[in-house]
């Protein structure tokens, strides 16, 4: 058993934040994009909501566009011969269309809609994996998982007789890539990791992480949930074998996010689900499959959900996804630099240029959900728990953190307020 990462104090005296220029930063600063954008957040202009790694707010375009499709283009699509039905499909492939350039997908029919991230790693566990992973294949993941990346892998190597190997972290938070080096060799089937944390905000070094596969074989499967919302990806230029990711983390609706996978893959793949749709002929005793991407989507569709997302897409395009990155970093810049000042208060992970804008913290004496309350007295709205991590909680060795994470909404008010609240709660529990 690897020793504990002990929690990580980041201050400004010690140069970590030193690569953004936060002087500049004032409480007046404007976000990136604009609060009014958002129905919920101008419906509530003293709330600070700041867990945009848990959930999205949905801008006016997103809600618009649903609301259009139902109004003008609501119907069954794929089944029905009148133009109703054939508006919405066109509407739902067109979605497809634009959600694929904004991933960076040339191939739009390799983009697999699903309800979300979680269920896109399931995909591909239970069709791929069940079908190629075997006794005395071995499956490494990293520490830094989500349970959708790393339980399905655990269970599948149980089922098959595989090797289930942890790739683990250095002292900083940032994945070992030494160690997870010295795990991949010729049994290696499956590299599965984050493209970012969720839990510390680290960013995984995709390109060298698919090289080291590459040398083996082995199929490289990236969880994407927070790195689409948040980094202009290009899935294409990655070079990873599979990419999933979810919609309501990126401004679109629940119930909706995906999977790219190269085509060769998923031809070769059986089924996940059957159905309507996602056949080509039934016979009394066999059944052949439709083609991509109609084979992995059985059933009605969700069309509402590509069609938010796909406007979602544009929004952020609009932004400017190398924009999106830069404004969270200043942010969590901010974030680090105020909450370290506060006694007791440890912030955990690497340093502001390898982490996107998620802050996880402790405050000593103080439980993560107590302070989680406390905040929310005060209009700030933060995730307190293990974040579906529990196996880097036990590395990090505490059982939860408090956790606020920046999208393009937020400002240097949500940064200030978040701090003034903590060093309010620490006064509290220390004259209790």
């Amino acid at each position: 058993m690897t020793a504990p990462i002990r929690p990580t104090v980041v201050t400004a005296r010690d140069g970590r934040t030193a690569v953004i220029n936060i002087g500049g930063l004032d409480a007046e600063q404007s976000a990136l994009a604009r609060r009014s954008d958002f129905p919920l957040l101008a419906a509530n202009p003293r709330l600070h909501y700041l867990d945009s790694a848990a959930t999205t707010q949905k801008p006016a375009a997103v809600l618009e566009a649903i609301q259009r499709y139902y109004e003008t283009s609501n119907a069954n699509p794929h089944r029905g011969a009148y133009a109703l039905s054939a508006a919405a499909t066109e509407a739902y492939h067109d979605s497809r269309t634009r959600i694929a350039r904004f991933l960076g997908v040339a191939d739009a029919d390799t983009v697999i809609f699903a309800r979300g991230t979680t269920e896109a790693l399931n995909l591909v566990t239970s069709s791929w994996g069940r079908t190629n992973v075997k006794a005395g294949d071995r499956i490494v993941v990293t520490r830094l998982e989500h349970h959708a990346n790393f339980v399905p892998w655990q269970v599948l190597a149980h089922e098959a007789g595989a090797e289930f190997v942890i790739a683990e972290l250095n002292a900083d938070g940032t994945l070992d890539m030494n160690g997870l080096a010295s795990l991949i060799n010729a049994k290696t089937k499956v590299v599965a990791f984050g493209h970012v944390s969720n839990a510390l905000g680290s960013i995984n070094a995709v390109a060298e992480i698919v090289a080291l596969a590459r040398k083996v074989g082995a199929l490289t499967v990236c969880d994407g949930a927070q790195g689409a919302p948040h980094i202009n990806v290009s899935v294409d230029s990655l070079g990873v074998d599979a990419y999933a990711f979810s919609g309501h983390k990126m401004l679109g609706p629940m119930g909706i996010g995906g999977l790219v996978m190269r085509r060769e893959l998923l031809e070769a793949m059986p089924p996940y689900q059957m159905g309507g749709d996602m056949i080509s002929h039934v016979g009394d005793q066999h059944t052949t499959w439709n083609v991509l991407p109609h084979k992995f989507e059985a059933g009605t569709p969700n069309v509402e959900g590509p069609v938010g997302l796909a406007a979602a897409c544009e929004y952020l395009t609009s932004l400017g996804m190398d924009r999106v990155i830069e404004h969270e970093r200043l942010l969590a810049a901010r974030a680090m630099e105020k909450l370290s000042a506060i006694p007791g208060v440890a912030v955990l992970g690497p340093a502001i240029d390898k982490r996107g804008g998620v802050v996880s913290f402790t405050l000593d004496n103080v439980h993560p959900h107590d302070l989680s309350q406390m905040l929310d007295a005060d209009g700030v709205c933060v995730r307190a728990g293990h974040h579906c991590a529990q196996p880097l909680m036990r590395a990090l060795d505490v059982h939860a953190t408090t956790r606020a994470s920046f999208y393009v909404y937020n400002d240097a008010a949500d940064v200030d307020a978040l701090v003034e609240s903590v060093d309010a709660a620490r006064k509290r529990f220390a004259g209790a």
